[in-house]
């Protein structure tokens, strides 16, 4: 087993396993590296339970952490995901929506057990670094949106 030097751990109540499988199942360069069980008991379960899962999603190692209901997952912490076309943005949102998760503003969701992602366009990151009034319409367009819009963002940076 590797171990990474900085990992993200993301705390689920009793799940991490699905979340993960998911998670590589959805996106690319992503996997399932590790379950490994508790030894003994635990507040939030029992010897022999998923007690963590190595993972990685698009290349970037993760820990998902049973630790029970005591803590959920806020928009404080998202997976931003640069979408190449309308297409890769639907087929991520669908898949994250689709399987028990909802809608939010402005390109971003949340995922069944609770984890935000922002499904980003890369013309609208592209338009917001061009900046000026490219960027302002741009902006003005994205914020009027839940799923992102490509043809919507290219027509406003055209004006």
């Amino acid at each position: 087993m590797t171990i990474a030097r900085n990992t993200i751990c993301l705390w689920y109540d009793n799940d991490a396993e699905g979340a993960a499988r998911f998670y590589a199942e959805t996106f690319p360069d992503s996997a399932v590296q590790s379950i490994l069980r508790a030894p003994t008991d635990f507040p939030s379960g029992k010897a022999g339970d998923v007690l963590t899962v190595q993972f990685t999603v698009l290349g970037i190692p993760c820990l998902g952490l049973n630790g029970g209901p005591a803590f959920r997952q806020s928009e404080a912490f998202s997976f931003q995901i640069a979408t190449r076309d309308q297409a890769e943005t639907d087929r991520y949102w669908n898949a994250i929506v689709g399987n028990g998760g909802q809608e939010s503003a402005c390109g971003w969701c949340k995922d069944r057990w609770g984890l935000s992602w922002q499904i980003t366009p890369q013309t609208l990151t592209e338009a917001l670094a061009a900046g000026g009034a490219e960027a302002a319409r741009a902006f003005a367009a994205m914020m009027e949106m839940t799923r992102m819009d490509v043809a919507r963002i290219d027509a406003a940076r055209r004006g």
